[in-house]
């Protein structure tokens, strides 16, 4: 191990004898009580010594082995140390990639501070590598994100759509202008071309965090509960995003047209604007939370006339422009790249079970729970109640309860930073 403490993290002096790590309330920590000797030890800890150096360099200045020792692992315990040297294999291969590395550098530095382990962040930049996941949907949300998932290093970004592309759907880091009148579905994935950091080498077993991996790339890719299977249709795919250019699609997503990702067990995210709202979510993990068909059943007890609501909007004839701003496309396929991303990095993002919609000219995000639904035939609601039946009265344990590193923190007042961690060294 090389130990480093994390750069992303900017380092300050809140007195002479604590030293603060971060400045915002998500992630920062402090340290301390500490004497001059060690502080002045933590400039060392940047990645280019070993720990039997480190400990040479810290007797030299009266620092027992033992006590380099201690720092080191307490730091690292707080998520607050890198590995220049960590990762594994894979995140080997991307150092030795030094113009890939160089564009995701910021990417990297993110990853850092979500990512708690020494090594862990590279590693998972790596692995996104190995991924495969498909964009349904090639307008002005759609085209971006997909664009957005490639450029932050995911190793294959498919895009589905028909038609050709109208003057409507160009849009900044989607369509571009000089794709008007082609394919959709070609010049989005063009685009996805440009937008990516490097071509990855399709490698016939892709190693990596996100679990056991087969000879069409993972065939567990691991979300937030655990393992999910693959589709039998498209082998291999991590995710599909379903990022309808039709605003009804948007608003009422047809649970028929999910059913072969149901079936297939893959995990799918919806996506879209409709009537200058944005939406987000839910994402769905087939018998785990809730799905399309679970959101139309609650409509539909709360309020009798949705069906009735819903065959109207499918049967009339279809808007030629929607009401698609182009800032809110922007910020919505922002927002779920990040739940992508998060998701295929092993996280629990909070789309899992609910929608996230903001509309014009407010724009005040707000989550919108969606629950498994009994009579939904997806299987989430009877899950629901066998774990809760299996805790004998206890709280059910769900996805919510795996939290990043950064919630376990203790949260504090404005007088010192959120969160803070203070290690007696």
């Amino acid at each position: 191990m090389h130990p480093m403490v994390k750069p992303a993290l900017r380092r300050g002096w809140r007195d002479l004898n604590t030293v603060q790590f971060g400045m915002t309330p998500a992630h920062a920590m402090t340290l301390g009580p500490m004497d001059t000797a060690t502080g002045s030890f933590l400039e060392l800890l940047n990645g280019t010594r070993g720990l039997p150096l480190l400990r040479e360099e810290g007797r030299r200045m009266d620092l027992p082995d033992h006590h380099v020792d201690t720092l080191v692992e307490r730091l690292a315990h707080a998520g607050l140390l890198d590995d220049t040297r960590g990762g594994g294999p894979a995140a080997d291969a991307l150092r030795e990639k030094t113009d890939v590395l160089e564009r995701l550098r910021p990417d990297l530095a993110s990853l850092s501070l979500t990512t708690p382990g020494p090594g862990g962040a590279l590693a998972r930049l790596a692995a996104r590598r190995a991924l495969r996941v498909q964009v349904r949907g090639a307008g002005r949300v759609g085209a971006l994100l997909a664009s957005v998932l490639s450029g932050a290093g995911v190793g294959e970004v498919d895009v589905r759509d028909v038609g050709r592309v109208e003057p409507w759907d160009v849009a900044p880091g989607g369509l571009p202008a000089e794709s008007l009148r082609e394919r959709r579905d070609e010049a989005a994935r063009a685009a996805v071309r440009r937008a990516a950091p490097g071509r990855p080498r399709r490698r016939s077993r892709p190693t990596g965090p996100t679990g056991p991996t087969g000879p069409t790339g993972p065939t567990e890719p691991t979300g937030p509960t655990g393992p999910t299977s693959v589709p039998t249709e498209n082998p291999g795919l991590s995710l599909v995003i379903l990022a309808p250019r039709d605003d009804v699609a948007v608003h009422t997503p047809d649970p028929l047209a999910a059913e072969p990702l149901m079936a297939s067990g893959t995990p799918h995210l919806y996506a879209g604007v409709v009537e200058a709202t944005g939406v987000v979510g839910p994402l769905v993990l087939p018998g785990e939370t809730s799905c399309a068909g679970c959101l139309h059943q609650d409509r539909t007890d709360r309020d009798p006339a949705w069906p009735r609501l819903v065959a109207q909007w499918r049967s009339g004839q279809a808007r030629r422009v929607g009401a698609c701003d182009l800032a809110l496309a922007t910020a919505v396929a922002g927002l779920a790249a990040a739940h992508v991303l998060a998701f295929l990095d092993g996280e629990s993002p909070s789309s899992a079970g609910a929608r996230w919609e903001a509309s014009l000219p407010g724009l005040t995000w707000h989550s919108r729970p969606v629950w498994p639904h009994p009579a939904c035939a997806c299987g989430a609601a009877e899950r629901g109640n066998e774990e809760h039946s299996s805790t004998d009265g206890e709280p059910r344990e769900t996805m919510a309860v795996q939290r990043p590193h950064t919630e376990r923190r203790h949260q504090a007042g404005a007088e010192r930073p959120t969160g803070t961690w203070r290690a007696h060294v």
